[in-house]
């Protein structure tokens, strides 16, 4: 077989099968249980308020505002991110520790901001790859 043909034999092969010659994705890269959690900002509340997910599992916040610029601050995971009403903020990571959390909005909303928080709950994730 000469090489031209062995290529694309190759080719074809990968292609039906799923299996690439150029890069192979890890088992994390390929997880397809990631958790995407809409939260929704507006006058002295999130919602929701409370956020529970898996301790390695890749999750996606997804932050909209419905009146006003907002801040977001998750301090124990170091993020943090400006909402701003129409506009989609996204923010991804992988909780490497379990626990309670409290995400607040970080930019002053007008009386009643301090009551702006919210709870991340973390849980171990007793599935390992």
């Amino acid at each position: 077989m000469n090489m031209k043909r062995l290529i694309t034999y190759t080719m074809m092969v990968g292609a039906l099968t799923g299996i690439s010659m150029v890069g192979r994705s890890t088992a994390r890269e390929m997880r397809t249980d990631e958790q995407v959690v809409r939260i929704t900002a507006s006058t002295f509340q999130f919602q929701p308020s409370t956020i529970t997910v898996k301790k390695g599992v890749p999750v996606t916040l997804e932050l909209v505002s419905e009146d006003r610029h907002h801040g977001f601050k998750l301090a124990d995971f170091h993020l943090r991110a400006e909402v701003k009403p129409g506009v989609v903020e996204r923010i991804r990571f992988v909780p490497d520790k379990a626990g309670k959390f409290t995400f607040i909005c970080d930019v002053f909303c007008g009386d009643g901001h301090e009551d702006m928080t919210g709870t991340l709950l973390v849980l171990e994730d007793s599935i390992r790859p």
